[in-house]
């Protein structure tokens, strides 16, 4: 028998789509410790602490960014990051809270089929004990959040991470999605050719989803939106 018609009687399976999931202000509403954190940064330093508009701006993008975009001088900005994780460490990382209907639309996706991975600007060394405590690793396929402030990473880098790291798990682009809450989503996973699914319950601006291809109003209507973004079988 040839190579071919091997290959004709046993054809390379189709991965089932992927989803990659944001972390903070798509799964959880982390606000309150990431808020407070920012808060005793901002104290310790001495400098004017953001308003709370200002605040809610630091869920999701990566902390380096943040800071800068609220006053931290660029010679204060390792203090800063320090002054936040030491807040964050000491328990900020713990005062957040699964959005309610999450983790059973985690698992009808897993049960109709789809790979799901948690893509996340928060660092590793946070969002997995994050997702062990509050249930969310076991409904995943993986956790793939970026390194520590000191190394450059952007949304893109992370979602390139997590395609790595699934390798034959990885489908076409086409049957990629992304979802999340902030702009951040929306371009990183457009660097890679994939598609954003913007929520509206997370801490975005009016208008920051605007490159999404859909906003979904509600936890309710997820499964609906990914399915009808990407089909969760071939056939």
């Amino acid at each position: 028998m040839s190579a071919a018609q091997a290959s004709a009687q046993h054809p390379t399976p189709i991965p089932p789509p992927l989803v990659l999931l944001d972390l903070d202000g798509t799964l959880m509403d982390s606000a309150p410790g990431i808020t407070a954190s920012v808060i005793a940064a901002f104290e310790r330093l001495g400098l004017p602490v953001p308003d709370e508009q200002g605040l809610r701006s630091f869920v999701g993008p990566p902390l380096p960014a943040s800071m800068r975009a609220h006053g931290v001088p660029e010679e204060r900005l390792t203090e800063a990051v320090t002054a936040y994780r030491a807040a964050f460490e000491a328990g900020g990382m713990w005062d957040s809270r699964v959005f309610a209907g999450v983790p059973e639309v985690l698992q009808q996706l897993r049960g109709a089929g789809y790979t799901l991975a948690i893509a996340t600007s928060k660092p590793q060394v946070y969002a997995r004990p994050i997702c062990e405590r509050y249930g969310l690793s076991d409904l995943v396929d993986g956790v793939y959040g970026a390194p520590l402030d000191h190394i450059p990473s952007s949304k893109a880098t992370v979602i390139a991470d997590a395609l790595a790291d699934l390798g034959p798990r990885v489908p076409t682009t086409e049957r990629i999605v992304m979802v999340g809450d902030r702009h951040h989503d929306v371009e990183g996973s457009a660097e890679h050719g994939i598609a954003c699914l913007g929520v509206d319950w997370g801490y975005a601006d009016p208008g920051e989803l605007a490159g999404a291809v859909a906003i979904v109003p509600a936890v309710a209507d997820l499964l609906a939106a990914i399915s009808a973004q990407v089909r969760p079988r071939v056939g």
